[in-house]
């Protein structure tokens, strides 16, 4: 019999960095896509694991209806839509793994500007839309698990795909010269060049900054636009420009501000055309510390 649970142990294991991947696209949140995951892994082991033909199949579907409850249930708590400022959670690697090749590949690789679009769909669309387009399960099976029916179904990822592909802007996908862009940004703000700062920022760029429902004053959570706006923004914080440090923010370039190791937040950015159209930064300390950041002391 523990032979028989070790077995399904280890059948789980191999499915669990694609069950893990499924729900931070749903999700938006490292933490609940594990607690996902664990709730599939425990409703497999009360299960008949004789009687499933296809267990990874069967695993995602099983998330898909984890994640759904999970959605549904955090549209609940909030009686007003999400809050412009959240930030998905990053994942965050050192700059020197990226490959522009393989990072594609990654069950991670996926942009917080796609993860912020995702957080406007209802529930069900974010479901039959991660779980078609990204993962290519057939509209039946996801019929399942929202309750619509096939035809309903592919309406809902229609819709999502309409939503997504009008709010999230081609991106550089040069790492190299992402890198070049950020770059700029960091020197400008280190040099407090406001005149720099306008030029490698567009026009008409969104700060979105996420710090928790608990830092207030100049560091609050807060949405701003336009590029002068941003510039004055980035003028008032550089005196932690020298403490940024390059890194893989979901298969981009991105930046960790740490000062003595310590994380006081991460930036993600958008870049077109050579200028930085997007800004998004992570700055809720209960939301930092529970990231796995890398070490980055080498």
């Amino acid at each position: 019999m523990v032979n028989d649970k070790e077995l399904l142990a280890d059948r789980f294991e191999e499915h669990r960095g694609h069950l893990k991947a499924v729900a931070y696209r749903m999700l938006g949140s490292l933490a609940e896509a594990e607690d996902a995951v664990q709730e599939a892994w425990l409703k497999l082991s009360r299960s008949d694991a004789d009687d499933i033909e296809n267990l990874g199949g069967w695993l995602t579907t099983v998330v898909g209806r984890v994640c759904l409850d999970m959605l549904r249930s955090r549209t609940r708590r909030h009686e007003e839509p999400l809050d412009d400022t959240f930030v998905p959670d990053p994942v965050i690697r050192p700059l020197a793994t990226i490959d522009p090749e393989q990072e594609v590949l990654h069950a991670d690789s996926v942009g917080l500007a796609l993860l912020v679009v995702l957080e406007a769909l209802e529930p069900a669309e974010r479901i039959a839309f991660v779980l078609h387009d990204m993962f290519a399960v057939p509209f039946d099976d996801i019929a399942t698990i929202v309750e619509r029916s096939s035809a309903a179904t592919r309406q809902l990822a229609s819709r999502a795909r309409h939503r997504v592909k009008g709010a999230t802007p081609s991106t550089e996908p040069d790492p190299g010269r992402q890198r070049q862009v950020l770059d700029a940004f960091m020197a400008a703000s280190r040099a407090g060049d406001f005149e720099a700062l306008l030029a490698v920022l567009d026009p008409g760029i969104v700060l979105r900054v996420d710090s928790g429902p608990l830092v207030g004053g100049a560091a609050a959570s807060k949405v701003v636009r336009g590029a002068k706006p941003v510039a004055e923004q980035a003028m008032l914080f550089r005196q932690f420009a020298h403490y940024m440090q390059f890194v893989s923010v979901n298969g981009a370039v991105g930046v960790l501000n740490a000062p003595e190791g310590r994380p006081q937040s991460v930036m993600a950015v958008t870049v077109v055309d050579g200028r930085i159209t997007e800004m998004y930064i992570l700055a809720d300390p209960e939301r930092l510390a529970g990231l796995d950041l890398p070490d980055l002391a080498g």
